[in-house]
């Protein structure tokens, strides 16, 4: 056990030798493999389960899983500063989440997870209007560059680009959840001034359980044992997800985190292939090639000005 916990301490040491925007990016890109997993899971379940329930019971399960941990720390851990910043923040995720799963079971992996690339264009504007954080240029290109190629992965599959099909109102459903979780995802940023990850998750959990329960209520329908299981693993996928997003804004700007996200594609193209039959195209190949080279440029600049 000691050579294991040698080596943890120095990798510890290691990541924090890192610039705060690349272990920033880091935590960002853990998340988006995260969140990547869970949506496939999502999405397959959404088949068979009214897509509100499936959100409505995973945060709830999520919240059964995160609740036990969290209390053996105290009940006092459990309380934010500000109560009503964590309900108005599950108030406005509700918001996005409501239109998302309504467009779930109607959408690509691949475009859903592109069309949520517009999220960061929402963060890093919000970030300066409303956090006061600096419009460093840099890491408006590379949010350029990243969302040219979700373009070239996305654009020839488009039905509301194409003008061919139905599918193109439930693209832009999916759509008009982007600003707003963009704005959840600004207003997570200001209450980690005050509030530990673990506290903001905890109550993200309790506000958007509540919020969705009258939904999923609506059309219920009682999950069988298997899904029950698939459901809880959604909640420890979710959980996860959001506590490492919530540790990236934590350590870094919330524009510096964004870049990275343009990874995500990757997961969902590889995801999307194997559990339902989606293989990326030629452009799919040369637009992730594009949002690599865009996030490691990003990521190599950010480390040399923190040298």
């Amino acid at each position: 056990m000691a050579p294991a916990r040698r080596l943890s301490g120095r990798l510890h040491s290691a990541a924090l030798a890192l610039p705060p925007a690349v272990r920033g990016m880091m935590w960002m890109a853990g998340a988006g493999l995260t969140f990547t997993l869970l949506n496939t899971l999502m999405r397959l379940m959404s088949f068979t389960l009214d897509p509100l329930e499936i959100g409505f019971l995973r945060y709830l399960c999520g919240l059964v899983i995160v609740f036990p941990l969290m209390l053996s720390r105290g009940v006092a851990g459990l309380v934010p500063h500000s109560i009503g910043g964590q309900f108005w923040r599950g108030a406005v995720h509700t918001s996005g989440m409501l239109l998302w799963f309504t467009a779930l079971p109607f959408i690509p992996l691949a475009d859903n997870v592109a069309i949520g690339f517009t999220s960061p264009i929402f963060i890093m504007l919000g970030a300066s209007l409303f956090l006061g954080e600096r419009l460093v240029w840099a890491r408006w290109v590379a949010a350029a560059f990243g969302f040219l190629g979700v373009l070239l992965v996305v654009a020839p599959s488009l039905s509301w680009l194409s003008g061919s099909g139905g599918g193109g109102y439930y693209q832009l459903v999916m759509l008009g959840s982007s600003p707003l979780f963009a704005a959840s995802f600004l207003i997570v940023k200001a209450l980690t001034r005050r509030d530990r990850a673990e506290v903001i998750v905890l109550w993200q959990s309790i506000t958007v359980a509540l919020f969705l329960a009258p939904f999923a209520f609506w059309n219920w329908t009682w999950p069988s044992a298997a899904q029950w299981a698939i459901l809880f693993v959604c909640g420890i996928l979710g959980s996860l997800g959001h506590y490492l997003s919530t540790r990236a804004l934590r350590t870094a700007d919330a524009s510096a985190t964004q870049s990275v996200k343009f990874v995500d594609l990757i997961w969902a193209s590889l995801l999307g292939m194997a559990a339902f039959g989606e293989y990326p195209t030629n452009t799919t190949m040369l637009g992730g090639f594009v949002i690599f080279l865009s996030t490691t440029w990003i990521a190599r600049r950010e480390a040399r000005l923190r040298a």
